[in-house]
């Protein structure tokens, strides 16, 4: 139950993030959803071997080649998705993984468990 309300929040995210953001288009809540899902997978494997491999890079530049890694992941799901989610260039791939970690942020402060 708990990955179901994962993935129905991170596609609110996706869509909210690609509403805010020109340049970024999803074709419809599903499509957020399913992108959401691709963009973590595609993250998770190849933005992993990524990391690994330019790890010292990352160690010195304190985390930005990290970022732009998933910068480059969200441009790949987009090739991966064809028109049904659609990123203009760089900076629009840019700007939306930074409003998506800002939603993500504010959502998980939201529902935290505080004791």
């Amino acid at each position: 139950m708990r990955f179901i309300i994962s993935l129905l929040v991170t596609g609110l995210v996706v869509a909210l993030a690609s509403w805010v953001i020109p340049g970024v288009a999803v074709a419809g809540f599903g499509w957020a959803i399913l992108t959401g899902l691709v963009i973590g997978l595609v993250n998770a494997i190849v933005g992993g071997i990524l990391r690994l491999f330019t790890f010292p890079l990352n160690w010195l530049t304190f985390g930005l080649v990290s970022f732009i890694i998933t910068v480059l992941m969200i441009m790949l799901s987009d090739k991966i998705m064809g028109t049904k989610f659609e990123v203009d260039g760089f900076w629009p791939a840019f700007f939306f993984a930074i409003a998506v970690a800002v939603i993500e942020m504010i959502i998980g402060a939201m529902t935290s468990d505080k004791k």
